[in-house]
C-alpha cells in the first residue's frame, strides 16, 4: 500500500510562504522599493545562499529593474521585495531610484520630438 498523496498548493502560495520565512510584505528601507527601482549587486554569489537570493545577486550584476527582476523569476512583486530587503539587509545588492530626464539636467529631446510631430502631421 502506497502512502497518501500529499495535496498540491496549485496557487504556489505554500513556495511564497516557504520562500519569504511566513513573512508577507519587506520591512526597513525596502519598503521603499516600487517596480521602477533598479537593482544592483554589491557581491557575487556565495555558497550556501538560498537559490532565489542567488539568482537576483546572479541577475543584477547589471542594474535590472524591480520589474524586469520579477519577469525573470516568475515571482510576485510583494514575494520578490522581501527577497530583495533580504539582500538589501545583508548588503548584497543595492537599490537605485531611476533617474528621470528631467531631474538629470535635460529635458526631453525637442528635435526628435519636432520630426515625431512633423512625421505625424503627414500622415
Amino acid at each position: 500500500m502506497s502512502a497518501p498523496r500529499r495535496p498540491t498548493d496549485p496557487s504556489g502560495l505554500e513556495r511564497y510562504y516557504v520562500l519569504t520565512g511566513g513573512r508577507s510584505k519587506p520591512g526597513g528601507s525596502a519598503s521603499s522599493l516600487d517596480v521602477a527601482t533598479l537593482i544592483v549587486s554589491r557581491t557575487a554569489p556565495s555558497p550556501g545562499m538560498q537559490h532565489e537570493h542567488e539568482e537576483i545577486v546572479r541577475r543584477c550584476r547589471d542594474p535590472l529593474s524591480v520589474a524586469e527582476l520579477g519577469a525573470h523569476l516568475g515571482l510576485p512583486f510583494n514575494i520578490l521585495a522581501v527577497l530583495l530587503a533580504d539582500l538589501l539587509e545583508a548588503g548584497r545588492v543595492e537599490a537605485r531610484d531611476p533617474i528621470l530626464a528631467h531631474d538629470a539636467g535635460r529635458g526631453p529631446d525637442l528635435a526628435l520630438l519636432e520630426e515625431v510631430l512633423s512625421g505625424l502631421q503627414r500622415l
